[in-house]
């Protein structure tokens, strides 16, 4: 009888691997009335450290514009290294996917947040990720997509 290996899921590092903010059109954009839009962008990466070490990131960048100038530009790149044992490797990608940076996601919120309220902004709140449902869009698009075939 094979057995099973038991499933281990460990945060052994959570830190901040990129920060940035830019307020190119300050101090002029703080005598505008403040009417913001926003444009939040969403990325994540993973890559194998050694035997069931990870690391991911999960990159949020935020953009506010006033009328058609930028009041602020913010990009956090949250980082983790995960220990991943026991799992079969769809789950592996489902936890890379969606589990790790359901981890990190708030630590990034936090980041931005606080940047933000330093560049003389309001606060900005974002609004929380479901990851399993970008995991789940991600993997049936990833299907949906032809597959290359050499010619030859």
């Amino acid at each position: 009888m094979a057995e099973v290996a038991e499933k281990k899921f460990l945060i052994r590092k959570v830190y901040t691997k990129n920060i940035s903010f830019e307020s190119p059109n300050a101090p002029f954009i703080f005598a505008q009335e403040f009417e913001p839009q926003l444009d939040v962008n969403l990325n994540v990466e993973s890559s194998g450290l050694e035997d069931s070490v990870f690391h991911v990131v999960v990159r949020v960048t935020v953009t506010v514009k006033v009328a058609d100038k930028t009041a602020f530009l913010c990009e956090v790149d949250q980082a983790g290294i995960f220990v991943l044992t026991g799992f079969e490797p769809t789950e592996l990608s489902y936890m890379l996917g969606s589990q790790c940076p359901n981890a990190l996601f708030p630590f990034a919120r936090e980041a931005i947040s606080d940047l933000v309220v330093r560049g003389g902004f309001p606060q900005l709140l974002i609004e929380p990720v479901n990851f399993d449902a970008l995991y789940a869009n991600h993997m049936q698009n990833k299907a949906d997509q032809p597959t290359q075939r050499e010619v030859g």
